[in-house]
């Protein structure tokens, strides 16, 4: 029993759902409903990164919203596994259970200039988690806030000042820090470097990745781009309008992808060497409305390899290698343009 316990994934998704209600005339009736997040299943383990990609709408950030109930989920199970050897069922945990499981699950959110309040300075942003669950007071609470802006690369001169008199990069590790401050075991970082100049987004990437290798953080990294994340991720999960459509282990991925979403995604992705040449490839038609999917896979309408069965029935998602899953019914025919281990 002790070793199940110890390789017990830290965060545990069944079949999560979230959809928001269409209303329309006079009584707001609901008349239908948007799928945002439609059926998801995935788990983390302690330590590990896992990257959550697609194009904007598809419901990444509800998906991470979701997890620490900042969005309410309209069904599945998310549980949380903290070490104690009793699970946590997230999806069922009152106020008071909550802000205790809120301890260790944060998150970094994308825009830094909207998430900081401009009235608070920095030492009252990063204090204020602190004073919430009672951790510190006193020189104690200002010296942990130190240690904390230390930490991300900021100094100590930096406590009094307000979020206006700083750049885009270093309120981003304002951020960084607040999340940081209760000693979370998982953070959920939703494109939190996507707002950033290239130059940026790697030194906040490089923050992330030190943190996570000195407190053993867990990551679930929300992104949009593959090139900005492909080198620190352990595992990646594509989503497509609601839907996870393929999940691997991020080198597998990018070597072999077996949806065609992933295929098109990648060759989307610029090459360093200008020399490189590789076809981009063209998604014709318009990204499926989640208010009203179509029938079958959801995919099927843009893919240039569908067939009869695509647009009649819906792919399950299997296992076709170990560890590598796919929401296609052709993907073991399929022989599909890849990024390769060295682009």
């Amino acid at each position: 029993m002790a070793s199940e316990r110890q390789t017990a994934p830290l965060m545990e998704v069944r079949g999560l759902r979230k959809l928001f209600p269409i209303r329309k005339g006079l009584f707001k009736r609901t008349v239908g409903h948007v799928r945002a997040v439609d059926g998801v299943s995935f788990s983390i383990q302690a330590g590990e990164t896992l990257g959550l990609v697609g194009e904007s709408g598809c419901g990444k950030t509800t998906t991470g919203r979701c997890l620490n109930r900042l969005i309410e989920p309209t069904g599945g199970e998310i549980v949380f596994n903290d070490g104690t050897g009793q699970p946590i069922p997230v999806h069922e945990l009152d106020a008071e259970g909550l802000k205790a499981y809120r301890r260790n699950i944060q998150i970094i959110f994308q825009d830094p200039y909207s998430s900081l309040d401009p009235r608070m300075s920095v030492f009252d942003i990063v204090a204020e988690p602190l004073l919430i669950h009672k951790v510190a007071e006193g020189q104690e609470l200002e010296d942990r806030v130190v240690s904390l802006l230390k930490a991300v690369g900021l100094q100590a001169q930096h406590l009094r000042r307000y979020p206006h008199a700083f750049s885009g990069g270093q309120r981003q590790r304002i951020g960084v820090a607040r999340a940081l401050a209760l000693e979370p075991e998982m953070i959920i970082c939703d494109e939190p470097v996507s707002a950033l100049d290239v130059s940026i987004q790697a030194q906040v990437l490089n923050i992330l990745t030190e943190l996570q290798e000195e407190h053993r953080l867990t990551y679930l990294f929300i992104s949009h781009d593959l090139s900005v994340v492909r080198h620190i991720l352990e595992n990646e999960a594509v989503m497509y309008v609601g839907k996870i459509v393929e999940l691997a282990p991020t080198r597998e991925l990018f070597e072999a992808p077996l949806h065609p979403y992933t295929e098109a995604l990648m060759s989307a992705v610029p090459r360093p060497d200008p020399r490189a040449r590789r076809k981009r490839i063209l998604l014709e038609g318009d990204v499926a409305n989640p208010a009203d999917p179509p029938t079958g896979c959801y995919f099927h309408p843009r893919c240039r390899y569908a067939r009869e069965a695509c647009s009649q029935e819906a792919p399950e998602m299997r296992e076709v290698h170990p560890g590598h899953f796919v929401s296609c019914h052709y993907a073991e025919e399929l022989r599909l343009q890849s990024l390769g281990a060295g682009a």
